[in-house]
């Protein structure tokens, strides 16, 4: 298929499940008002542990999307997974039938998957024998189990999978969907991230590896992108849903268009199994891929939600990254990290960072990033303290990288 034959992708729909709002409408607010999401750890006892913060998801009720049998048997990532994409369904006022549902797709990506079910059965493996093990315990663990309720749920039957790849996960799985139904082989696809690891053991395992912020006494500036006194991310929860959809599909049943998807770059720095190759290029490539893809030029990025963990060594590579792509530009384009407010989700930061891309091109509003007060020398963009901005966004970039050095760049336009 040439690059005229492609069909346009366009955002139909959108879901969130969130530490700063359970629905697109609480996040969105969220967000622009700068709110916080990171509290003492509630989910276990975190006593003993280095780190004792994380941005939970609060208030989640999963028997408003299913019933209390389905939901006892799915850990809590499927169920983040499952609702939020019932909710971008409604959004999209997209109703799937014997008639399209063998063109409705469902991938969703998850960095780790059900690791709380696993520790539990671990658990009473060790202490009341394996004959005690839940039967369940397979398919509540396995990454692939959100797509896969997802589609039991909805009934989409095309094209299903799950992207692994850390913290790139949900954003490749958006990249993915986009090139499907841009090849015609899905008219839609519900797409995005979803994680629950906020659990003891995931908590031990990156405090361990020195990557998680130790500011416990005041976990509400713990997550502080691009300052020069962060130490580390803060874990989140929770997961964010896109519908994408082929424009003609969209066009002839009315559909809302929220944006365009135009560009996805993916790359490899094939490098560390944890840190970034010092200089970014890697992400830059990914950044450059992207406006390639979109036949888009640097000078007509407006924004980008940038990766922005809040880890000494992320934060300046990713802005020598998007100075290395998009030239002198890259002063003239406002960045935020929205991990200020939720955390880090892992493999479902994708999902809502492209959430949150999509809401500024259709709303032209810029999410801040909170608690950058003291600005590190070495990440010198402009990136909209502690306050949203009203400007106008034709073009948002989402970047997202995961250990093993994978690097993702969404392109999201105004639909026209």
């Amino acid at each position: 298929m040439t690059s005229l034959d492609r069909k346009r992708v366009v955002v139909t729909g959108l879901g969130a499940i969130t530490p700063i709002g359970n629905t697109l409408t609480e996040y969105w607010e969220g967000l622009l008002n700068g709110r916080n999401g990171i509290a003492p750890i509630t989910l276990f006892d975190a006593s003993r542990h280095d780190c004792r913060m994380a941005g939970e998801v609060k208030g989640f009720d999963p028997h408003v999307y299913m019933d209390r049998k389905e939901a006892k048997r799915m850990d809590r990532f499927a169920q983040f997974g499952v609702s939020a994409s019932k909710q971008a369904l409604a959004d999209a006022k997209f109703v799937i039938n014997d008639l399209n549902a063998e063109q409705v797709g469902v991938l969703i990506g998850t960095g780790i998957g059900g690791l709380k079910v696993l520790e539990d059965q671990q658990e009473i493996n060790l202490t009341k024998g394996p004959d005690r093990c839940s039967p369940f315990m397979i398919p509540m663990m396995i990454a692939n189990m959100a797509a896969g309720l997802t589609a039991i749920h909805t009934g989409a039957k095309g094209p299903n999978s799950c992207s692994v790849t850390a913290c790139a996960a949900g954003s490749n799985a958006i990249g993915d969907a986009f090139r499907l139904v841009q090849n015609g082989y899905a008219q839609a696809i519900i797409c995005g991230g979803t994680e629950a690891a906020v659990t003891s053991l995931s908590v031990a395992g990156f405090a361990a590896c020195k990557a998680m912020s130790t500011r416990n006494d005041d976990p509400a500036h713990a997550s502080r992108p691009f300052d020069k006194d962060r130490d580390g991310f803060v874990l989140g929860e929770g997961s964010g849903i896109l519908i994408l959809e082929e424009l003609e599909h969209a066009l002839a049943r009315g559909a809302r268009i929220y944006a365009e998807l135009v560009g996805y770059g993916a790359t490899c720095d094939a490098y560390h199994i944890t840190s970034p190759v010092p200089g970014g290029e890697g992400a830059a490539r990914a950044i450059s891929l992207a406006l390639k893809d979109a036949n888009l030029t640097p000078d007509q990025v407006s924004y980008i939600n940038a990766h922005g963990t809040s880890t000494p060594a992320n934060d300046s590579t990713e802005t020598a990254a998007m100075k290395k792509a998009l030239g002198e530009h890259a002063y003239n384009i406002t960045v935020s990290s929205t991990k200020s407010m939720t955390g880090h989700l892992l493999g479902g930061s994708g999902g809502i960072e492209a959430v949150a891309a999509v809401m500024a091109v259709a709303n032209d509003r810029v999410p801040p990033t909170i608690n950058l007060e003291n600005p590190d020398p070495a990440c010198d963009l402009d990136y909209v303290p502690n306050q949203s901005r009203e400007q106008i966004v034709d073009v948002a970039l989402s970047n997202s990288f995961g250990f093993g050095g994978h690097n993702v760049t969404l392109a999201f336009k105004k639909y026209q």
